[in-house]
């Protein structure tokens, strides 16, 4: 019976290591893949919600696009009682507003907070959510197939290592 030299077990320590972080590796790629399209699944979901909640109180008005940034535009508009409304995150859908522009939006008349340009669906949200999702398992699908064939090459070798030392 031979036994296991101290650079053996070294060598079987590291491997071990190796073969852990790979493994780590592809769970990682896989769960933040998956977190990435349940966020996109929310999101769609969300805008259809959303959409559903401005059909079943249904309240339209011209607003007053007063500033177009990265992650909001935010418009100025009256309801009929003379209220004047500036919802805090902005208008849904708001692709190609400029600043100073009037455009007609539909709101919630039980929640004026939550508007949307007039005419504009849910649906505008499909395209950029599964060109996203798309793009992530591009990238995702690959590395972790890449990192579980390094995994089974590593685990190859281990096994015949072990089996050449009985």
């Amino acid at each position: 019976m031979r036994t296991v030299g101290p650079e053996r077990a070294g060598e079987a320590a590291l491997q071990a290591r190796r073969e852990h972080v790979l493994r780590l590796g592809s769970w990682g790629v896989l769960g933040a893949a998956s977190v990435i399209t349940l966020l996109g699944v929310v999101l769609v979901m969300g805008a259809f919600r959303n959409d559903q909640l401005i059909a079943e109180n249904h309240g339209t008005a011209t607003a007053l696009v007063e500033q177009v940034m990265f992650d909001r535009t935010l418009i100025r508009y009256e309801t009929p009682d003379g209220v004047s409304h500036s919802p805090e995150n902005g208008v849904l859908y708001p692709d190609g507003l400029t600043a100073g522009q009037l455009v007609r939006i539909e709101y919630d008349t039980t929640d004026p907070e939550l508007a949307k340009v007039a005419e504009r669906t849910w649906l505008l949200t499909l395209l950029p959510v599964s060109t996203t999702l798309l793009v992530t398992w591009l990238v995702a699908a690959p590395l972790a197939w890449f990192l579980r064939s390094r995994l089974r090459a590593l685990t190859t070798v281990r096994e015949s290592t072990v089996g050449a030392a009985r």
